[in-house]
């Protein structure tokens, strides 16, 4: 599993037009699921997203995790984020999990964040063409791989 996570300081996602989800100050998430993954990793990877220190301190400092600024999560499953792009000029997307396995991994995260958190953590529709509106804050990037715990 991969996770794009962006400290903002709101965003929304938009389906033909009408905001499913929207935040204020938080974490936009976008999340892939590989091909090879399993919801084993999924306790870890939420623990790692809501204790992630990015957020800053009276002295400017990342020292505060969203939980502890009481932030928001908007998550949009992003199959695009395991794209191989060795050969030519199209990206593949064969290590992306097809739907049938990576919508219950997706559902399951999307859950135990919202248990974490200790409040609802919207989304957009999994599959569906979305438009994404954000204020990044910082900007703050981090990348997540389950694969990676290393880096």
């Amino acid at each position: 599993m991969r996770a794009i996570l962006q400290r903002v300081k709101r965003a929304s996602v938009s389906i033909e037009g009408k905001v499913n989800g929207a935040i204020g100050e938080g974490l936009f998430i976008l999340f892939g699921v590989e091909d090879t993954d399993d919801a084993a990793e999924l306790d870890w990877l939420v623990s790692k997203i809501v204790q992630m220190r990015i957020f800053s301190d009276e002295n400017g400092l990342m020292n505060r995790s969203v939980a502890d600024v009481d932030g928001e999560i908007l998550v949009v499953s992003q199959f695009t984020l395991f794209a191989k792009t060795k050969k030519g000029n199209r990206p593949s997307f064969i290590a992306a999990a097809r739907p049938e396995k990576a919508v219950p991994i997706y559902e399951s995260f999307v859950e135990k964040l919202s248990q974490a958190l200790g409040k609802t953590v919207p989304t957009g529709e999994f599959g569906a063409d979305m438009q994404i509106d954000m204020l990044a804050d910082g900007p703050v990037t981090i990348i997540i791989d389950t694969q990676n715990k290393d880096l």
